[in-house]
């Protein structure tokens, strides 16, 4: 089974926190939140916006990020308007761990300038700073998704009423 590893550094708003959360359950990733976070773990906010999806969850908490990298291995991929690369040009490999920084902020320099070719960007309009993260992680999901052929994942909808 295909493993999808999604990485947000110190998030600051729940509710993009809920949806990211949402996305990965629905997805089946693995969520890792490194601390601090800028709202506690169980803010309404947050759980409305999961919905009732917190059963499906596989979340891990780190208390930094030299607790993370302490902890895990393997493919990463820095996700940052700093980047010099396409996140569509990335191959992901299984395991793979998409990494994102807290929504004011991004990423921390140092640790960009560090991996310079796992620095991916989602294109966009000079005038724009950013997506929205909770938008960002959706997309680089569904891209190494895309890239493994929607492992695991249900690709036909039913009709409730009628039939096709």
């Amino acid at each position: 089974m295909s493993v999808l590893n999604i990485v947000l550094v110190e998030p600051q708003i729940p509710q993009n926190t809920g949806n990211i959360a949402r996305t990965c359950a629905a997805t089946g990733a693995r969520l890792h939140l490194v601390g601090p976070l800028g709202f506690v773990i169980d803010d309404k906010k947050l759980k409305r916006a999961g919905l009732d999806y917190w059963h499906l969850l596989d979340i891990t908490h780190y208390s930094g990020l030299d607790d993370f990298f302490a902890k895990n291995q393997g493919s990463f991929f820095y996700f940052t308007t700093k980047g010099r690369n396409l996140y569509s040009d990335a191959k992901y490999p299984d395991g793979a761990y998409l990494v994102f920084g807290r929504e004011d902020a991004g990423l921390p320099e140092e640790l960009l300038v560090r991996h310079p070719g796992e620095c991916l960007r989602l294109p966009m309009r000079g005038e724009a700073r950013s997506l929205n993260l909770s938008n960002t992680v959706a997309i680089g999901v569904y891209e190494a998704l895309r890239q493994w052929g929607f492992p695991s994942l249900q690709n036909k909808g039913e009709l409730t009423r009628y039939s096709w």
